[in-house]
């Protein structure tokens, strides 16, 4: 499954679904610039997912993300987490990596370095942030 923002120009910003280990665990591919106009495709990918039992959100695709997008992040974290589920982060490239740095929201989410890795660590529960791998 895709959704894609287009912004005019062609597409910004896209969001690929795709399976993760089970029936119950969705990786997320996030492509191009995430922010107050692009956000529609994340936020309709996230409640699609709002029944899993974990979310990997892999953003090495992703060139940019503004406050919006972080903020769609930390609802959907929490909307999972009231579930028992987790949301999860695979390769921040270093523009957005910082972003979640100097915002403190890199620590209320586990971050591995890509997607595989975030796969391998299949720790039961919603989990904390501060556990950061990548």
């Amino acid at each position: 499954m895709s959704m894609d923002a287009d912004s005019g120009a062609g597409k910004r910003f896209a969001v690929r679904a795709g399976p993760g280990t089970s029936d119950a665990v969705v990786v997320l591919g996030l492509v191009g610039e995430l922010d107050h106009d692009s956000v529609g495709p994340l936020t309709r990918a996230l409640d699609d997912c709002a029944r899993a039992r974990r979310v990997v959100v892999d953003c090495s695709g992703l060139t940019f993300c503004d406050s919006t997008g972080l903020n769609e992040l930390l609802r959907a974290r929490l909307r999972l987490r009231e579930t028992g589920g987790r949301l999860d982060l695979a390769g921040l490239g270093p523009p957005v990596d910082r972003m979640f740095e100097i915002t403190g929201a890199r620590l209320v989410f586990r971050v591995y370095a890509d997607t595989a890795e975030a796969l391998a660590d299949d720790r039961a529960g919603p989990g904390g942030g501060g556990e950061a791998h990548g």
